[in-house]
C-alpha cells in the first residue's frame, strides 16, 4: 500500500478488461462486473482508553453475489484505501468462482493501526464496525472473515455484536472464529497449505518433485508461516523470508542458504508478523535488504504479504533460476511487471487460485456453522486438498487447451461462471 501511484482497483479492472475482451463478454455484463454492486462507507466513533473519542473510517464493499452470499475478509490497516477494498472484493468474486464454491465477493476495511490500540479499543472498534453494517450483512447475505491484522478474537467480538443486535445465534455470519466457538479445525493453516497444494501440482505438471526444491517467501504472517511449514514438511527448503519491521519502519529479508527452520522462525515472529531481528541472527539468518528475497537462487517465489510487491522497480531482480511464482498474497504483481513475467516463461499461479485455500476453508466453516456439526481436522484438510487440486487442474487444462497464461485461464473460468450466473438470474 506504500506506493501512492499504484491503484489496486485499476489493476483489478485492467485484468478483468483483458479477459472480458478475450472471451467477447457483452457490454452490459462487462459494465456490471467491472464495478461493485454495493458499497458502504461509514465512520466509527470509538471511545479510547485515555478518555478521548477517535473517529475511524470503515468500508464494506460487495462486488457480486450472483453465485451466493458475498464473502471476504476485514482488514485493519493504517494505509487502507477504498480502492484497495474495491479491488479485493472484486478478486474475491473471481476467487470463489475459480474454486467453484457457491459464494460471491466482498471485502471490508478500517483505516487504523491495531498495533497502537489496546485490546479494549480494538474490541470497541470491532463492535462499532458491526453496528454500522448489521442490516446489510449476515449468513445469507455477506459473510466476513479475518484478513490483514485481524484475527479470531476480532471475529468473535463481531459475531457477538451481530447476535446481540439480531437477538439470536448466527454462527454462520462470520468465519475465522475460534475453534470451539463455531470455528473450523484447519482454518488457521488453510491459506498457506492451499498455496503449497497448488505449488505441488505445478511442479508435478513440470515433471518435478517438490522434494529438494527451494523457495523464497515474502511475508511472515499466517499465510507465509504455514506455507513454509508445509513446504518444508513435503521436503522443500525455504532459503529466505522477507517481512516488514514495525520498529524500523522498513522491510528486511532473512536469508539462510542451508534452509530456514519454519517452526523455529514462527516462534520468533509476533502476532502481527514481525520477526525478532536479534533472535533471527542467533539462529543463523543473514539480514539483507528488502528485495533480496527476489534475488535468491530459488526454484519458487511466494509473495505472501501485500499487493504491488513485484513491480517495475524490482521485477528485473528476479533470479533466472526461478521456475514458479505462487501468489500467496492478493495482487502482489502489478500489471506492468506481470507483462515482464508473462514473457519470461516463469509459471505463475495466480492469486485467486493460489491463495483460495482460505476462502475455501471459510466456506467449509460456514457450512459447519450453519448445520451445527463440525468435521475433524484431517477431513477438513483432505477436502481442501481435493478442492484446490481440482481447481488447479481445471485452470491448467484451460491454459493448455487455449494456450493462455495461467492468470488469463483462471479469469477465463471465473468470469464465465459469474457472467453465466448473472445472465441466468436475468440481471443483464
Amino acid at each position: 500500500m506504500e506506493d501512492k501511484s499504484y491503484n489496486p482497483y485499476q489493476n483489478a479492472q485492467a485484468q478483468f478488461d483483458r479477459v472480458a475482451e478475450m472471451i467477447g463478454l457483452d457490454d452490459a455484463a462487462r459494465q456490471f462486473l467491472r464495478q461493485p454492486m454495493k458499497e458502504y462507507h461509514f465512520t466509527i466513533p470509538v471511545h479510547m482508553d485515555d478518555g478521548s473519542t477517535k473517529i475511524f473510517n470503515g468500508y464494506r464493499i460487495q462486488h457480486n453475489d450472483a453465485r451466493g452470499p458475498a464473502k471476504g475478509g476485514i482488514r485493519f490497516h493504517p494505509q487502507e484505501t477504498v480502492d484497495t477494498v474495491r479491488a479485493l472484493a472484486m478478486w474475491m468474486t473471481w476467487k470463489c468462482a475459480a474454486v467453484d464454491i457457491p459464494l460471491g465477493g466482498g471485502k471490508g476495511g478500517v483505516i487504523c493501526n491495531p498495533r497502537d490500540m489496546t485490546e479494549g479499543e480494538q474490541e470497541r472498534l470491532c463492535r462499532g464496525f458491526v453496528r454500522r453494517i448489521a442490516k446489510d450483512v449476515g449468513p445469507f447475505i455477506d459473510v466476513p472473515a479475518p484478513d490483514v491484522m485481524t484475527n479470531a478474537k476480532h471475529m468473535l467480538w463481531m459475531l457477538d455484536e451481530f447476535e446481540q443486535i439480531h437477538g439470536g445465534r448466527y454462527p454462520g455470519f462470520i468465519t475465522g472464529k475460534p475453534v470451539g466457538m463455531g470455528g473450523s479445525l484447519g482454518r488457521t493453516e488453510a491459506t498457506g497449505y492451499g498455496v503449497i497444494y497448488t505449488v505441488r501440482e505445478a511442479l508435478k505438471s513440470m515433471g518435478l518433485d517438490i522434494k529438494g526444491t527451494t523457495a523464497s517467501i515474502q511475508g511472515s504472517g499466517n499465510v507465509a508461516q504455514y506455507a513454509a511449514r508445509l513446504f518444508q514438511e513435503l521436503g522443500g527448503k525455504v532459503v529466505s523470508v522477507a517481512c516488514w519491521d514495525a520498529a524500523d519502519q522498513k522491510a528486511y529479508s532473512y536469508c539462510k542458504n542451508d534452509g530456514l527452520d519454519a517452526e523455529m522462525l514462527g516462534e520468533i515472529t509476533d502476532s502481527y508478523g514481525t520477526i525478532d531481528k536479534e533472535k533471527a541472527c542467533d539462529i543463523g539468518c543473514t539480514l539483507t535488504p528488502q528485495d533480496a528475497w527476489l534475488e535468491q537462487d530459488a526454484d519458487i517465489l511466494i509473495p505472501a504479504a501485500m499487493e504491488n510487491q513485484i513491480n517495475m522497480t524490482n521485477v528485473h531482480k528476479i533470479s533466472k533460476q526461478v521456475k514458479i511464482i505462487a501468489e500467496g498474497a492478493n495482487g502482489p504483481i502489478n500489471t506492468e511487471a506481470d507483462e515482464v513475467i508473462r514473457n519470461s516463461g516463469i509459471f505463475v499461479i495466480p492469486d485467486f487460485l493460489c491463495n483460495a485455500g482460505g476462502v475455501t476453508c471459510s466456506y467449509f466453516e460456514q457450512v459447519q456453522s450453519n448445520m451445527n456439526y463440525y468435521w475433524e481436522k484431517e477431513e477438513v484438510l483432505q477436502k481442501l486438498d481435493t478442492k484446490m487440486t481440482s481447481a488447479f487442474k481445471a485452470i491448467k487444462e484451460v491454459s493448455e487447451r487455449n494456450q493462455l497464461y495461467m492468470r488469463d485461464a483462471a479469469y477465463f473460468i471465473s468470469i464465465n461462471r459469474v457472467a453465466q450466473a448473472v445472465k441466468m438470474r436475468g440481471w443483464v
